[in-house]
């Protein structure tokens, strides 16, 4: 199978804080799939067969005086990832508990040490979202529960969640890059109850979890979230990230008419995590 052409567009943005995540927002809210944090920005990576004259017209931010933003872009071609990221991806340690390191890092004593190879797919542990999902699963309860990690990505948190004692793990995701990740990060966790399937919400039918993960954008989650809560066993847990705080009102909103209920919430930086409950 020929590996698919990607554009990247280097983004220099000022001021920095908060110009970038909401660049990185917005520009995952019009199909750009992974993004790379650099001194002056953000770099941002799109299929070219995703890419249109008119892509930017929704991206506000370009738009708003307040902020300066000059890009340009490059082609990339079949690049072996592993030696691009090599030089540039760092272990992420999440509460001296979990250790997520690609395959040439060392491993280190901690209770949850995963493998994710560095490719195009979202979900290394760096993004401020994952990162707060992963201190969730670290303080839940996840033995003998069945889990689905919705818009899995590299589906590092389905290997948590098994290497926490889950069951059975469903992970999920639209792209089939991500689809092939996946199976190959799975793979280097010996991971044996984790499927993983290429699709989006559709999938779901009637099948029934104890916990429902989804990080993806708000406006996905806001059209999904009644599923999931169809989907979610009594007693069950929701988390939710991928949106600001912000959005807050409106993801609640949604959950209490799903019959869901908040539980915590957490933050970093402008980015929120929420724990809810099914009644």
């Amino acid at each position: 199978m020929n590996l698919p052409v990607y554009i990247v567009y280097h983004f220099e943005v000022s001021p920095l804080i908060p110009g970038t995540e909401i660049l990185v927002a917005e520009l995952a809210d019009s199909g750009f799939e992974s993004f790379e944090e650099t001194p002056k920005g953000i770099s941002a990576y799109i299929k070219e067969k995703d890419l249109d004259d008119s892509i930017f017209e929704s991206i506000q931010i370009l738009k708003n005086e307040l902020y300066s933003i000059q890009y340009n872009f490059e082609e990339l071609r079949q690049v072996n990832w592993n030696k691009e990221w090599e030089s540039n991806f760092n272990p992420v340690l999440v509460e001296n508990r979990c250790l997520i390191r690609a395959p040439f890092h060392n491993s280190r004593d901690v209770d949850f040490d995963i493998i994710i190879e560095p490719k195009m797919s979202f979900g290394t542990g760096h993004h401020e979202t994952t990162y707060m999902m992963i201190r969730l699963l670290l303080n839940t309860d996840l033995n003998n529960k069945t889990v689905l990690d919705m818009g899995c990505g590299t589906a590092l948190l389905a290997i948590l969640a098994e290497k926490k004692g889950s069951k059975y793990v469903e992970a999920i995701d639209i792209d089939h890059w991500c689809f092939q990740n996946s199976l190959e990060n799975i793979s280097h966790n010996s991971c044996q109850n984790i499927n993983v399937l290429k699709g989006d919400v559709k999938l779901l039918g009637s099948k029934k979890f104890d916990i429902i993960i989804a990080n993806i954008n708000r406006n996905i989650l806001i059209e999904d979230i009644p599923h999931y809560s169809i989907c979610l066993n009594r007693n069950g847990f929701l988390f939710l990230s991928g949106f600001y705080k912000e959005d807050i009102p409106k993801i609640k909103e949604v959950c209490l008419t799903a019959n869901l209920s908040l539980e915590d919430e957490i933050f970093k930086n402008k980015w929120v995590a929420l724990k809810f409950k099914k009644k």
